[in-house]
């Protein structure tokens, strides 16, 4: 019987297929730690007539989420969740936020005693007025440990091995150690520290800010105005995490995962992006994302509401103008230049340590 872990990834979308490419270099580099083949769940769709999961087989390339890239002969597309995760050691959750529940469902009977979990997934979820992180859901269900990676890292940067970091978020150094050997490269470099929590609330919220650097885009406001939402998000996510969930420590916002993966999404990202091209059109945000990602999801928008709801429920919008500013352009219709506005008229609270 090997000792070898196996590994499989849950979830195949761009950034899915991305990350699936690094775990397969690791797994040779390291074969003394894992087993060769990678695993990976495949919603199956069709691409002219034929199984995506055929063609990935087929080809090592995802080409609808990933095209273009060799994801490596040891990534097998298998489009049934429980034959993929079945006696899985190592469980790599990169999928949108909404299937969470229905997948771990599904993955009880079947994954290996001695597993771990690792959640790449940024978002919140949103339910009874209160906001919950993906990994101690993930963890909860699985009963598994479960820890979570975020960081400055668009995935077509990193399939092309453009020089970037992550951040690794783990509480046991042992498992930080087993997943620094499944993600880190040359390329990919790799930081763990212990705060899951601060990380998943920059890797949920920095969407949000990335909604309102658009909205300067698609007023054509100058470098000045973009500058000052994507700081003065900065201060709003760092209050926000230590307001509502303890343990939140200041350091986590320095690193990849919270000023790095804030620039990189206000500059470069799909929420940035689509919410520019919102600002100039006519059309419900929703109608623009499908018309723009090819069947992919914003988070921004969604996490723009289950923020709102959350702070709604408390009172506390009047505490994060800019977070509630880009709600109302986005769902109330309110004045796109209402992000500028709300800078000039409110004054950032410096909290202590």
């Amino acid at each position: 019987m090997t000792d070898k872990k196996r590994v499989t990834i849950i979830g195949s979308g761009n950034w899915g297929s991305a990350i699936a490419r690094i775990c397969a270099q690791n797994t040779i580099r390291h074969s003394d730690t894992f087993e060769r083949d990678i695993r990976m769940w495949v919603f199956e769709e069709q691409i002219e007539g034929k199984n995506l999961t055929e063609i990935i087989n087929e080809k090592h390339e995802n080409v609808k989420y990933l095209p273009g890239i060799n994801l490596g002969e040891n990534v097998i597309a298998i489009p049934d969740a429980k034959e993929a995760a079945k006696d899985a050691n190592i469980l790599v959750f990169v999928l949108p936020h909404q299937f969470v529940y229905k997948v771990c469902g599904n993955l009880v009977d079947v994954i290996s005693k001695d597993c771990v979990a690792i959640s790449l997934i940024k978002g919140l979820d949103y339910r009874d007025n209160n906001l919950f992180l993906f990994s101690e859901e993930i963890e909860r269900i699985l009963n598994v440990p479960c820890a979570a990676l975020s960081g400055a890292n668009i995935a077509s940067e990193v399939a092309e091995e453009q020089f970037g970091e992550t951040t690794i978020a783990c509480q046991d150094p042992k498992y930080g150690e087993l997943f620094l050997k499944l993600f880190h490269t040359e390329y990919f470099d790799c930081n763990v520290i212990a705060d899951q929590r601060g990380l998943q609330i920059c890797g949920a919220l920095k969407n949000v800010v990335a909604l309102g650097a658009g909205m300067c885009d698609g007023l054509d406001y100058g470098n000045n105005t973009k500058a000052a939402v994507i700081r003065r998000g900065l201060i709003e996510m760092r209050k926000f995490g230590k307001t509502f969930f303890g343990g939140v420590r200041t350091e986590t916002f320095f690193e990849s995962c919270g000023v790095a993966d804030l620039i990189t999404t206000c500059s470069g990202g799909r929420n940035r992006k689509v919410s520019a091209a919102f600002i100039k059109s006519d059309k419900p945000i929703e109608e623009v994302e499908k018309e723009m990602l090819n069947g992919q999801k914003l988070q921004g928008t969604t996490t723009a509401q289950e923020v709102y709801a959350f702070l709604s429920a408390r009172n506390m919008t009047g505490e994060f103008p800019l977070m509630t500013a880009i709600y109302k352009v986005v769902y109330e219709r309110a004045p796109a230049e209402t992000i500028a506005r709300d800078l000039r008229t409110h004054k950032a609270i410096v909290e202590k340590e």
